[in-house]
């Protein structure tokens, strides 16, 4: 850093002295990053109140098939329900040892409203054997799903 110590004709210097301005600006930044109240992002979820499956519900041992339809119902394994329904036969499957596979499979004509509540009914139901099934008919951009590949 370059110092200036006036002129030599013994005339007062004129420029300010930045160096305590920037020091105390320096502190209060640090003072301010530490007041700062930690950031947590929470995302409250409503599960619905889980209610016994109907009696007509088939859960399998190996795996089950959760699929939402155009029309906003539910399908467990063919069989529809509704949220609580939903709720109840996941915490079923929890009880069996090993937990068996839930596949879910929606329709690509669902709502994504009924899609993303479904999702967080299995999130905060506690199953961790889960995978997505169905997402290989569209590897492909350049066709519609459904469609014969070209030759």
């Amino acid at each position: 850093m370059a110092m200036s110590g006036g002129k030599d004709d013994g005339s007062p210097m004129m420029e300010m002295n930045t160096t305590p301005l920037i020091d105390v600006m320096l502190v209060l930044l640090i003072m301010f990053i530490i007041t700062i109240p930690v950031a947590t992002h929470a995302v409250n979820i409503d599960l619905p109140n889980p209610s016994a499956p109907p009696p007509d519900t088939i859960i399998k041992r190996d795996k089950n098939k959760v699929v939402v339809m155009p029309d906003s119902s539910i399908l467990w394994n063919a069989t529809p329900m509704n949220e609580g329904q939903l709720l109840g036969a996941l915490q079923s499957t929890l009880a069996i040892k090993p937990e068996p596979e839930l596949q879910f499979q929606p329709d690509p004509q669902a709502p994504y409203d009924t899609t993303a509540k479904v999702l967080n009914i299995i999130k905060g139901s506690g199953v961790t054997a889960f995978g997505f099934v169905g997402n290989e008919q569209y590897s492909e951009f350049t066709r519609a799903p459904g469609t014969a590949k070209p030759n």
